[in-house]
């Protein structure tokens, strides 16, 4: 990773060389490349993988949060990735402003997955209701009052637990105030149009990945997302929560290993399990 601090809203970086297609991971909320260290060396040797550092990294633009656009942004890290990226692997609230870009683009007649190239998608820890009726006051309270602790367990699964409890909630409320309250109606706003999502024209073959133990995005809205979607499986990995690319990362990374291999054989999706089994597909 390039340790130099960097200053553009939106950069693409190549991370390992390979002829087997391109890969390109897409940060969440208040993360950055970094979140995808654990993983890299675990994913198909003849991948050709690069990583994009959003506005909303840790140390981006401060001003991100007032641009309601953001797919605008994602858009142009799609565009960075010289030949474009066949798989596209989004966490977070990445996996919320892919899904906007693609619904948008099909709602003005493109077909966002031939223009931009994409032949799969990887969703990780996404957030999504398929009714608006799911949305309440109560929704709301908790990912306001609560957003810091999010971004405590995020400090928390990066620093593999060695801060204490001090530290990281100080830190999750200095991260939280960096996000600030345009940041956070931006995050909100994308949860609030996912009801709204034309998910039966995102055709692209889809793995949705999420913890068992997420707070935050919790895994029956994986599941949910993943049934919503006509060519996705869910998969919820046990004993994880937000980060399963930290902490479960060999198993995250040959869940999508197992995935590419089967996209490129055309092998079927796999039947409906049922959640009692941590698996849920279609």
């Amino acid at each position: 990773m390039n340790t130099n601090l960097d200053l553009r809203p939106v950069s693409v970086e190549q991370r390992t060389a390979g002829t087997g297609g391109r890969m390109l991971l897409l940060h969440g909320l208040a993360a950055n490349d970094s979140v995808w260290d654990r993983t890299l060396g675990l994913l198909p040797e003849d991948a050709e993988i690069w990583t994009a550092r959003l506005p909303w990294r840790t140390d981006g633009i401060t001003e991100w949060g007032q641009d309601p656009n953001l797919r605008g942004w994602l858009a142009r890290a799609l565009e960075l990735v010289p030949g474009r990226a066949e798989t596209l692997v989004a966490h977070s609230m990445a996996a919320n402003v892919l899904l906007d870009l693609l619904d948008q683009k099909a709602r003005g007649g493109t077909d966002a997955l031939r223009h931009y190239g994409i032949r799969s998608l990887v969703l990780v820890s996404p957030f999504f209701r398929a009714d608006q009726e799911e949305f309440d006051w109560d929704s709301i309270s908790y990912y306001l009052n609560e957003f810091h602790l999010i971004m405590e367990e995020g400090i928390r699964v990066h620093s593999g637990g060695r801060l204490s409890a001090d530290i990281q909630q100080a830190m999750g409320r200095r991260v939280r105030d960096r996000v600030g309250p345009y940041g956070w109606l931006r995050f909100f706003e994308l949860y609030l149009r996912t009801p709204s999502l034309q998910t039966g024209r995102i055709t692209a073959r889809t793995l949705v990945l999420s913890g068992e133990t997420d707070f935050a995005a919790p895994p029956a809205e994986s599941l949910a997302l993943a049934a919503a979607l006509p060519a996705a499986y869910a998969r919820v990995l046990p004993g994880c929560g937000h980060f399963p690319m930290i902490e479960a990362a060999e198993q995250f990374a040959a869940e999508i290993r197992e995935f590419l291999h089967s996209s490129r054989g055309g092998t079927p999706l796999r039947r409906t399990a049922p959640l009692d089994a941590l698996e849920s597909q279609r």
